[in-house]
């Protein structure tokens, strides 16, 4: 056995013996172990050094709350992670851990010299030093600072385990598996209800592991706690999460979840994933989070052997470890008493009991004083010695004078209990303040959700268990709509009139109440404890990762910090791993008191996601490498390929750039391609184009909200091009739309904006117009679309068209038709993106390329090319066609790019019109679309170059608009050019310069079509 595991105490066998390694040093343990229990077992306080000062720092905590005991975890060269909480890594054979931030050992760490210097490197100094010289910034301060930045060692290799993602829907989610989380999850499971129960401890029951006086149904707490697990494991109707902890709560009742799948297992098996990242959707969500046990903020409240009292019970109820031979006990509430009572029990001795109160009463009380421990009432622990680890606390009286030295090993202390309010706050909730107890609660609801137990600021075990079987049992209801009883306020105390209780949940007892008895925690205090005050030496610590004093606290104070979340970022108390979960509430206090208001009044901070960190390959999941960003391609893509096109990335799409032949260069490829399209004919494939249907009876109404353009009067069997805005009144996406039936609307995106769009539309259907009776779905994927373009394409496809009468009268330009082409259902627009005669054939996409096939044999016989995305590029701009996000910026209007046009002139309300309304959208002096010609025809101008009226301006020269589009045209034999100029089309005809490195290039302004411009090709 080792030096400080108890015979018979905890629940861990003592036959099933590990073996592990800390800095080198190899350790034994036992199978069921935390890396922190069993470094205690072997009697090792010391596993770590605090950020800013390296002062020597143990275990605080033993669960995720944990600020100190952050260690290195090393399976081999290309397996270690930095950061894991010593208290939640389970040990298994062979574990090789690795203290951090010291150098060159633990115990000897030269960084300490920081501790010296700790007058100078007080609360904001790094926005008060490091100013002077200026010179030294990049070569002393800034590599100094970044050699010392972040806490552990990165992992260099690639990271070779793989990580999974889910997906899943519940009725009713449970977070935290402790004796509210079970009785909730029982309960509502008993109604039918899908239950999906997470915990991040490796066994559920929560403070069961150490509450020693908890009895439920006659039994001991832990034991019943085993019982209602092996009845929810065989439900059907649950899914149980252990080490999985809700790191976030999303809008909807989304909760994200982390599942550790192998980092207790020695050997995995190589076919599981290391993590797994849950996205579960739930109807309710029950949370049963519990409390954080606060420490008490007096001097020299750091050293390693000073801990929580409910880390100490912990250490040796459920892992059987003592944490000391002479334990000494700090406290403000009862709980710690009975931490000193089960130490007692076990053999170990408590020095003192010292409680701050003045008179301290209670059940837990009297206990101490009957199992004749010392209970020092009225007095305080005003410093404490010991290098490495703590050997003494100095005592003295609250009020009076005298100290006395007690010599210990080990001191638990506890300010009270703090309600875990992370994910409550995350759903938008509102916390309230309860001047009774001194602590927030959750008060107004945002989500479908409820809190039960500690975190809802109930006190006792009893009822706990009532709250949370009549959560559940709502819960459960809820999800059945057959048995519901309407949907009340979500959140807030449950009622359990007529709550009857499961039979296997604790049933009532004879004298009325349930057969539920548990330990009372009364007691509380917040702030700095005595020797801990404004005119005190001594440094007393709220954050122990981060070196944050009380001192700190009231430093950013004095130099001007009035919110909380300033005195945050000021002294970074609460930015550390732990996210201040033991210390935003001293600190909290502390800044209070010093600005003489009530705690309300100065604030809560924000509690964001995540609530324990979460690593990136949970994250990523199986998004790295080749499916990092996954590759799209088109029902063509390998007929492009058998034909030699060179691919170019449009967003996720690969997409055909250019089809050269042999000897040509991307130019000449580029240049024949656009003289077929103009003479004879192109076939381009259009398939990544976003697809859109809009259904519903309100299928106009809607259109017309979305849209500048009026659609109802748009006769089915026609086209429009419609231009979408933001609120603001700038583009964000335009396409073809066409109106199939009254009801029904095809819509095209830019292949780019499909998912933003879908989104944009779904967002104000949702939210804004939630009366309209409109259906929206994506159909990108299902369609894909062959542009045949150019004067023959009318011959090119008729032979291929059945039902559809192509003829100019029958279809003119901007129609759309539905029929057959090769047999195949299509809808065929009549539709141009080149100024041409132009069709878009839409085919479901398994049959894209054999309709591409047999269009492209009938296009050789009239002389057409294959055309990439570079030609569609050059014929557009010869039209003057824009392309959102290349002639638009997200501060253009329809007008700046000469499209007034497409603004309904008597529609009175759509999505941006009241931004275009503004008056410096109607300025005459805004950047307007114009047309660019070279004075050397040959030269090319380069898209983004600026644009000025006077090149020989000094500088800084005033730069009038910038080039969006800029190609050489075979059609046009010259350069041309799109850009944005200022007050645009009035400068038409004038002469201005593009600067570039040695010259400035000579432009005439145009108007910004370059062939066509009456459009007489687009009717044939």
């Amino acid at each position: 056995m080792t030096a400080f595991r108890i015979p018979g105490a905890g629940r861990l066998t003592p036959a099933r013996s590990i073996r592990f390694t800390f800095d080198g040093r190899t350790y034994s343990g036992l199978e069921g172990d935390t890396l922190a229990s069993a470094l205690l077992a072997n009697g090792v306080h010391l596993v770590g050094r605090s950020f800013k000062y390296h002062r020597p720092r143990g275990f605080l905590s033993a669960g995720a709350e944990e600020p100190n005991a952050l260690v290195g975890i090393r399976r081999d060269g290309s397996r270690h992670t930095p950061n894991v909480r010593a208290t939640v890594q389970e040990l298994y054979d062979g574990l090789d851990a690795v203290s951090q931030n010291r150098w060159p050992s633990l115990s000897f760490d030269l960084g300490a010299v920081n501790d010296l210097a700790a007058p100078f490197f007080s609360a904001g100094f790094y926005y008060k030093t490091f100013m002077w010289p200026k010179v030294a910034w990049k070569y002393l301060y800034e590599p100094r600072i970044r050699a010392a930045a972040g806490l552990g060692t990165a992992p260099t290799e690639p990271d070779p385990d793989h990580y999974a993602s889910r997906f899943a829907h519940c009725d009713v989610l449970v977070v935290g598996g402790g004796a509210a989380g079970l009785s909730a999850a029982l309960a509502a499971a008993q109604s039918g209800a899908r239950v999906i129960l997470a915990d991040e401890q490796a066994e559920l029951g929560g403070s069961l592991r150490f509450e020693s006086g908890a009895v439920i149904d006659g039994r001991p707490g832990w034991s019943w706690a085993k019982s209602v697990v092996a009845q929810l494991a065989a439900m059907d109707n649950v899914r149980l999460l252990t080490r999985t902890t809700a790191f976030g709560y999303y809008t909807q009742n989304m909760v994200g979840l982390v599942e550790r799948v192998t980092d207790h297992i020695a050997a995995p098996d190589p076919t599981l994933p290391r993590e797994r990242l849950w996205q579960v959707r739930a109807r309710r969500v029950v949370m049963a989070t519990g409390a954080i046990e606060r420490h008490m903020v007096f001097p020299g409240n750091d050293r390693p052997g000073i801990m929580l009292a409910s880390a100490a019970r912990t250490w040796l109820n459920h892992f059987g470890v003592a944490i000391g031979r002479r334990v000494g006990i700090y406290t403000a509430n009862d709980s710690a008493y009975f931490a000193a009572l089960d130490l007692a029990k076990a053999g170990v001795r408590v020095a003192a009991i010292v409680d701050l109160r003045p008179s301290p009463q209670g059940e837990a009380v009297e206990a101490a004083r009957a199992a004749g421990l010392e209970v020092l009432a009225g007095h305080a622990v005003m410093r404490t010695s010991g290098r490495l680890r703590i050997n003494s606390m100095t005592v003295r009286p609250v009020e009076g004078s005298g100290s006395r030295i007690i010599s210990v090993d080990a001191l638990l202390t506890s300010s009270g209990w703090t309600p875990s309010l992370h994910l409550f706050s995350q759903s938008r909730g509102r916390v309230a303040f309860d001047e009774a107890t001194q602590r927030f609660l959750p008060g107004e609801y945002a989500q479908d959700c409820v809190s039960v137990g500690a975190c809802n600021g109930t006190d006792t075990l009893g009822a706990t268990v009532a709250e949370a079987i009549a959560a559940g049992e709502e819960a459960g209801r809820l999800s059945l709509p057959s048995r519901g009883r309407g949907r009340p306020k979500a959140g807030g105390r449950v009622s359990t009139d007529d709550a009857s209780p499961p039979s296997a949940l604790p049933t009532p007892h004879p004298g009325g109440g349930r057969s539920v008895a548990g330990e009372s925690w009364t007691g509380s205090m917040l702030g700095a404890a005595p020797g801990a005050g404004p005119d005190d030496k001594g440094r007393a610590f709220i954050d122990f990762q981060n070196d944050v004093t009380a001192k700190d606290i009231r430093q950013a104070v004095r130099e001007g910090m009035r919110s909380i979340e300033h005195v945050k970022r000021f002294t970074t108390t609460g930015m550390a791993t732990d996210q201040g979960k033991t210390s935003n509430l001293h600190g909290l206090a502390i800044a209070a008191e010093t600005l003489g208001k009530p705690i309300p009044q100065v604030g809560l901070t924000t509690f964001r996601p995540p609530y324990t960190p979460v690593t990136f390959g949970a994250i990523v999941g199986h998004s790295r490498g080749a499916l990092f960003e996954p590759s799209r391609r088109t029902p063509t893509h390998g007929w492009a390929e058998r034909h030699g096109a060179v691919f170019e990335d449009v967003g996720q799409w690969k997409r055909a750039w250019y089809f050269p032949r042999a000897g040509e260069d991307m130019h000449a490829a580029v240049n024949r391609e656009c003289r077929t399209v103009r003479e004879t004919a192109g076939i381009f494939d259009a398939s990544t184009l976003g697809k859109i249907e809009v259904v519903g009876p309100d299928a106009a109404a809607f259109m017309e909200l979305l849209y500048t353009n009026p659609w109802q009067k748009l006769e089915p069997g026609r086209c429009r091009y419609g231009v979408m805005l933001r609120e603001d009144g700038f583009i964000y996406d335009d396409g073809v739309v066409g109106r199939l039936a009254p009801d029904r609307f095809h819509v095209t995106t830019t292949t780019g904006g499909a998912p933003r769009v879908l989104h944009h539309m779904e967002d104000y259907l949702q939210t804004e117009f939630p009366h309209l009776r409109v259906w929206l779905t994506s159909t990108t994927e299902q369609w894909a679309v062959i542009a045949v373009q150019g004067p023959k394409s009318r011959e090119i496809i008729a032979p291929l068209v059945e039902g559809i009468d192509i003829s100019d009268a029958a279809m003119p330009h901007m129609s759309v038709r539905e029929g057959a082409i090769c047999g195949v259902p299509t809808r065929l627009f009549r539709m141009s993106f080149t100024g041409e005669r132009g069709f878009e054939i839409n085919v479901p996409a398994d049959y894209g390329e054999a309709v591409w096939e047999a269009v492209w044999v009938e296009g050789q016989k009239h002389g057409a090319c294959a055309y990439g995305t570079e030609t569609m590029h050059v014929l557009r701009a010869e039209k003057g066609y824009i392309i959102v996000g290349q002639e638009t910026d997200g501060t253009v209007t329809p007008d700046d790019c000469g499209l007034s046009w497409a603004i309904g002139k008597n529609k009175t309300d759509f999505v941006g019109i009241r931004g275009l309304k503004r008056p410096d959208l109607q300025s005459p002096r805004r950047k307007q679309l114009v047309g660019l010609k070279t004075r050397d025809p040959k030269v090319v101008l380069e898209e983004g170059a600026q644009i000025v009226e006077d090149p020989k301006h000094a500088i800084p020269m005033p730069m009038i608009g910038h080039v969006t589009s800029s190609y050489w045209s075979e059609n046009c034999g010259s350069s041309i050019a799109l850009a944005l100029v200022e007050a645009g089309r009035s400068r038409i005809g004038q002469t201005l310069y593009v600067p570039m490195p040695g010259r400035a290039i000579e432009v005439e302004v145009t108007g910004t079509v370059f062939v066509d411009e009456k459009g007489a090709r687009l009717h044939g």
